[in-house]
């Protein structure tokens, strides 16, 4: 927590005990303040185990659907497997067109950069 969110929880607890007669222990912000802390870390980890399951979950998925694929339809993984084939054709092919002339890409690159900076600097601005 920020500074200034421990101060405001300080001055809160501090009218609260005032109002009330028991005694109260000297850590007893810190350790409310802990257990805060370790509420929202267990939720943030929560949130992390989640999203790694479902990750997971999603592989298993996509492998299944691939050899599904595979055993049921093997036209159209025939088909994928040549439009890869292609794919990867297209991509060598662009690799050494761009080995050639790779000055010319690194300044028009560098030209668009500048170009979409500004604009987002011009529409963002500084907010």
């Amino acid at each position: 927590m920020s500074a200034d969110k421990e101060k405001q929880f300080d001055e809160m607890l501090g009218r609260a005990l005032q109002e009330h007669s028991e005694p109260v222990p000297a850590d007893f912000t810190e350790r409310m303040l802990r257990q805060i802390r370790e509420a929202e870390e267990q939720r943030i980890l929560a949130r992390v185990v989640l999203q790694e399951r479902l990750s997971l979950a999603g592989c298993i998925v996509l492998g299944i659907a691939a050899i599904a694929v595979v055993i049921f339809f093997p036209g159209i993984a025939v088909s994928l497997t040549e439009q890869v084939r292609g794919l990867i054709g297209k991509v060598t092919r662009g690799i050494e067109i761009v080995r050639y002339d790779w000055q010319f890409y690194t300044v028009f690159a560098g030209v668009f950069g500048f170009a979409v900076y500004n604009l987002v600097d011009l529409f963002v601005g500084d907010s």
